[in-house]
């Protein structure tokens, strides 16, 4: 090859590279100085348990907050290790009027959550009246508020304190979604077969796509990180209501499974439409399916043992015969609280529907890298769009 030939090869090279965009071992970290959270159980830390107090009890936040947090879990959630990543606070749940702060964002999700209007309603039974649309509504008058501020007295002085984000913080933050596994147990214990629950699928991701334009558009947000659905036929709670169903080689029901694939199948398409309405958004879309699935079919690489069973509950083949935190009365006559199993670090599943601290540490470990996601971003780069 002689000289002239090679020089224009470097120059078609440098093009390509500029054209592609920054690789990950060139950029920046993202800065992020505030989280949107939007979601169900998944992500709640703390919305349900303010709208209705009576939800949760000990031993729900034993393992590291030391009582009941708000949240479904024996400790943190995998939103509270995506703010610990960026340095953050934890998220406090915007329908937590005590003591709260918004400085650094809000979370919206609530347990029991669904994407579309749920039939019925807590306290009626049923789901959460947050709804994504109702997320997106408070979101909307969280920014109206964006220049609030509070009056506190120090001795002699006043101080006036932000309560909410700066209006430039709504452009900058991160925006997370975790939510639609309940918009498919809505239709699975509403006696709907799995053929009519796949069926729903599209309408559901519909709805989804257009509170995420909703969302886009009010918040001027540019970074966006999308769950998609776990595997819900590894679940106690439906392994325990569902025994006929056929099985897999690691115990999980099946078709409860594929209807969540088939759901992540149509959402991962329509968040590439959502990269081609909004190209100048990082969106990028987290396969949570195989990272939470990894912990089912190989248990003990990850230290784990009983996958299936759950941490937190008693009676039965999956120990969800009686939920955590009820009472029930044993053999002898003897009415006990249901507590905790002894080593929840070695468990999967808390309380037959949630995952332990230590299995949301796991999946929050594997998603992080950018190895589950789409494009392969890692998420202290999901600020970036070069796909």
């Amino acid at each position: 090859m002689n000289k002239k030939c090679v020089v224009s090869l470097c120059i078609a090279l440098w093009c390509v590279t500029i054209t592609i965009g920054p690789v990950f071992g060139s950029e920046e970290e993202c800065d992020f100085p505030a989280i949107f959270n939007f979601g169900d159980s998944n992500s709640d830390t703390g919305g349900l348990a303010s709208a209705f107090p009576a939800f949760l009890n000990p031993p729900y936040g034993d393992t590291f907050f030391g009582e009941p947090s708000g949240r479904f879990s024996d400790g943190r959630l995998i939103i509270d290790f995506i703010a610990e990543s960026f340095q953050l606070p934890y998220l406090s749940a915007y329908l937590d009027s005590i003591g709260t702060s918004y400085i650094h964002g809000a979370n919206f999700a609530t347990s029991a959550s669904t994407i579309r209007l749920p039939n019925r309603i807590i306290p009626g039974g049923g789901f959460s009246p947050f709804f994504l649309d109702i997320q997106y509504t408070q979101l909307v008058r969280l920014k109206s508020k964006s220049s609030s501020t509070t009056t506190r007295k120090t001795g002699k002085s006043e101080k006036r304190l932000r309560l909410t984000p700066k209006e430039e913080d709504f452009k900058k933050a991160l925006y997370t979604f975790d939510i639609g596994q309940n918009d498919l147990g809505q239709g699975f214990f509403g006696n709907m077969s799995i053929q009519e629950v796949n069926a729903t699928a599209p309408d559901i991701v519909n709805t989804f796509s257009n509170n995420f334009k909703n969302i886009y558009n009010i918040s001027g947000g540019k970074s966006f990180w999308i769950h998609n659905t776990g595997p819900i036929g590894c679940l106690p709670y439906i392994l325990e209501n569902f025994q006929s169903a056929e099985r897999d080689e690691v115990g999980c029901a099946k078709p409860f499974n594929e209807v969540a694939q088939y759901f992540n199948h149509v959402l991962k398409q329509a968040v590439a439409q959502l990269r081609n309405d909004f190209p100048s958004a990082s969106i990028t879309y987290v396969d949570v399916y195989s990272a939470k699935y990894s912990l089912f079919t190989h248990p003990e690489k990850y230290g784990f043992e009983q996958p299936l069973v759950a941490c937190c509950g008693y009676g039965g083949k999956y120990n969800y015969s009686v939920g955590c935190g009820g009472t029930t009365t044993t053999v002898n006559g003897t009415q006990i609280t249901v507590g905790s199993c002894r080593r929840p670090f070695v468990k999967v599943n808390w309380d037959g529907i949630h995952y332990t601290e230590a299995a949301n540490k796991h999946v929050f470990d594997k998603i992080s890298t950018g190895a589950f996601s789409h494009p392969p971003r890692p998420l202290k780069r999901a600020c970036y769009n070069s796909y």
